[in-house]
């Protein structure tokens, strides 16, 4: 016969990935109502090692907020180096577990080692459970009516924008620690930020950490902001955007509780903020694609693509477009910014991701690569389809022929270069001080001052997109 008393005394471990918060998580929430003791656990594995400079710098921010949550309600936060099968078996041992619980991701590389951890875990005996919360729609969830994925978002939106998502879980009320005696590593040791180099605390007064400043940042936008979000979203000075994509990389809130929250507003001032919600669903979309079609983190989605003469070398154009040296003022505003805060408002995303791949003929995967180590809401899915989207070899994406004019980009988003003024230094009297913290986060290599000539134009647009026409007809006519 089985003692209970001595069954319900085991833990069970909440291993932590994305899913960096207290309230609406579903893994966290069944360990609670479980009874047993929770042992929160975070594995720095090769995975994560991996990770771009700037989103493993966020992330190791986030782990610390997080920590000191934790701690506030007399739990310890285990970090352990390494294998992840290896660190939860050897936890398991120490604490005496019963299994493991946690969130679950979509990435084909996550997809993997959680297999491997869900089988070998059960195999030898323990509870493995995975649990949905990164997303509102489990990818596998949403079908046409024909049954397969969806390939264009107008028809996913169509199918989800009325499905009820559940109310939002609250955090549990009481979490029981684990006896201690389970060693952990501390995060120094992980060394996150090492990469960022000088660049760290430049990006750090820009970020917005842990589970209280989002949904504070969240409620703030949603009250005052949701009914604008429309009109503003657009015009990068103006501050119209929630910002929370930083949040919900990290799982520092959950996409249900900005949904429930933002329909809760909508319906309480009787406005229509559709746009907003398209926005999030449009995440959703990404991940839909990226389960069901992984390929698009590394080749053209659309294989026809295969022959444009995209370059994959690292031209000094590129070099240029990388550090806000392309003499486009919007463009290399946009890249400045990245460099400082870690984040680029959306609209000028696309803009400097067009120029890039079609003016310059960079191949876009080149630029994803850039935004994976400078974006602290760096995100697999949305960052492939994002930049695929663009360069138009992705599902549902801007025609080719659709290429932005960023000086004309400026004149309608930008017209009194407020925004440019804040990111580019060169050439002006009193730089602001954020167009100054630029020179203060990029490499001394680069060599650049705030006293420097403004860059010349390295392309001429006019000239650059009629080569990027002329080489899609080649393409298309191959077709």
């Amino acid at each position: 016969m089985t003692d209970t008393t001595t069954t319900s005394q085991q833990p069970i471990i909440w291993w932590l990935r994305r899913d960096l918060r207290l309230t609406d998580n579903p893994a966290l929430t069944a360990i609670a109502e479980s009874g047993r003791p929770v042992v929160p656990l975070y594995i720095f594995d090769p995975t994560e090692a991996r990770l771009g400079a700037a989103p493993k710098f966020r992330l190791g921010l986030g782990l610390q907020t997080l920590q000191q949550s934790l701690a506030a309600k007399g739990l310890k936060l285990i970090l352990r180096k390494g294998d992840a099968l290896t660190v939860l078996r050897d936890v398991l041992r120490t604490c005496d577990g019963a299994g493991v619980y946690w969130s679950r991701l979509y990435d084909p590389q996550a997809i993997k080692r959680d297999t491997v951890v869900k089988t070998a875990l059960q195999e030898d005996g323990f509870e493995a459970r995975s649990f949905a919360g990164h997303l509102m729609f489990e990818p596998w969830t949403v079908e046409k009516k024909t049954g397969g994925m969806f390939q264009v978002y107008t028809p996913f939106w169509k199918a989800v924008n009325q499905r009820n998502i559940g109310a939002s879980l609250p955090a549990p009320q009481s979490l029981r620690a684990a006896d201690g005696g389970i060693a952990t590593d501390s995060l120094a040791d992980f060394e996150m930020a090492r990469e960022m180099r000088r660049g760290a605390a430049i990006v750090a007064a820009h970020c917005v950490v842990g589970e209280e400043a989002a949904w504070a940042r969240a409620e703030q936008f949603l009250h005052e902001r949701l009914s604008t979000y429309g009109a503003g979203r657009n015009h990068p000075a103006v501050n119209a955007t929630s910002g929370l994509s930083e949040n919900l990389a990290w799982g520092e809130i959950s996409p249900r509780q900005i949904w429930n929250l933002g329909r809760l507003v909508e319906d309480a001032n009787g406005i229509k903020a559709e746009q907003y919600f398209k926005e999030l669903v449009w995440r959703e979309f990404a991940y839909h694609l990226m389960y069901h079609t992984p390929h698009i983190l590394k080749r053209n989605w659309r294989d026809q693509w295969d022959g444009f003469p995209w370059s994959e070398e690292e031209t000094a154009a590129l070099r240029a477009w990388q550090r806000g040296q392309a003499g486009i003022d919007l463009v290399d505003a946009g890249m400045r910014e990245l460099y400082v805060t870690g984040t680029m408002h959306n609209r000028v995303r696309m803009v400097v991701a067009s120029f890039l791949c079609k003016h310059l003929r960079q191949h876009w995967r080149q630029g994803m690569a850039w935004f994976e180590d400078c974006l602290i809401d760096w995100d697999p899915a949305s960052n492939a389809m994002g930049w695929q989207w663009v360069a138009g070899c992705g599902p549902d994406a801007a025609p080719f022929f659709r290429i932005f004019n960023p000086d004309g980009q400026r004149e309608k988003f930008d017209a009194d270069h407020e925004y440019c003024h804040r990111w580019l230094a060169e050439g002006r009297a009193l730089p602001s001080k954020t167009a100054l913290q630029f020179f203060d986060a990029c490499p001394k290599a680069w060599t650049m001052t705030a006293s420097d000539h403004r860059t010349a134009p390295i392309v001429d647009l006019r000239a650059g997109r009629q080569a990027a026409l002329d080489a899609y007809e080649v393409l298309r006519r191959k077709e």
